[in-house]
């Protein structure tokens, strides 16, 4: 097993650096990465020599594309939840922009922390329609507090490959369930799919034998791709379709 989820890693950083290309603009370099937004474009970020190291940043495209489709983040409780994400992956917002300073040894996990920001503020806040609805996670928040499932907040695990991996909650281990590590997704993609099932296998060797991984898909927009679905099945993460969330209580709630 040990042998097999390496050859599965290396594969996964194998492809990203495979599918990154660079540009250099002026004193800049563009780098295009293999993750795409929610217009199925390649996410970009921009690198740049600052006090002898590297500032990454996205320029600000995260948050000005999602206002932009007005989704407000700068008002409310957006802005508690935009603070908690980026707090969590260490990232900074600087007029509008994500961004964050490395050095040469930790510019790989600095600029994957960078991604995974960006990836989960606009899996976050994205809305489909330009009202005012709860957030998605909020309404799981609600959901556990309601059925009094027990749970640690926002947690950060260091993986194998020494990137960081923030999980929306951890359920700890009882007397009869082992320890469940979950994630909300709001937007079922394949970049949200990969990009747990990259983070599950990569944390999974540092936890419990025992620990499983949950998926809550918000399927209140219509189904669900069997792609998504079946990308997490087959690494072994239990998947909760937000409309039968139900039928999956007693597998959280012990």
């Amino acid at each position: 097993m040990i042998e097999e989820i390496q050859i599965l890693l290396d594969n996964y950083t194998e492809w990203l650096g495979d599918k990154t290309v660079l540009r250099q603009i002026n004193d800049w370099v563009e780098i295009t990465t293999p993750y795409l937004d929610r217009h199925n474009d390649y996410i970009q970020i921009y690198a740049q020599r600052n006090n002898g190291g590297f500032l990454l940043t996205d320029d600000g495209w995260t948050i000005s594309d999602l206002e932009s489709s007005g989704c407000k983040i700068q008002s409310g409780k957006r802005q508690d939840h935009l603070k908690m994400v980026l707090n969590g992956f260490g990232v900074a917002e600087n007029n509008g922009a994500l961004q964050v300073f490395t050095y040469k040894d930790n510019f790989a996990l600095r600029k994957h922390n960078l991604l995974q920001a960006i990836l989960t503020v606009n899996d976050m806040f994205y809305l489909s329609e330009a009202v005012i609805k709860p957030l998605f996670l909020e309404d799981v928040t609600n959901w556990l507090d309601e059925n009094s499932i027990r749970y640690i907040p926002r947690v950060k695990f260091s993986g194998k490959s020494g990137y960081d991996h923030l999980f929306d909650f951890v359920i700890p281990k009882s007397r009869t369930m082992p320890e469940r590590i979950i994630r909300a997704i709001n937007r079922p993609g394949k970049e949200s799919a990969q990009a747990f099932v990259f983070a599950w296998l990569d944390t999974r060797e540092v936890r419990p034998p025992d620990s499983q991984a949950y998926a809550i898909i918000n399927d209140s927009d219509g189904s669900i791709p069997a792609s998504v679905t079946d990308a997490l099945v087959s690494y072994e993460v239990a998947v909760v379709l937000w409309s039968l969330r139900m039928g999956k209580l007693a597998g959280l709630a012990e």
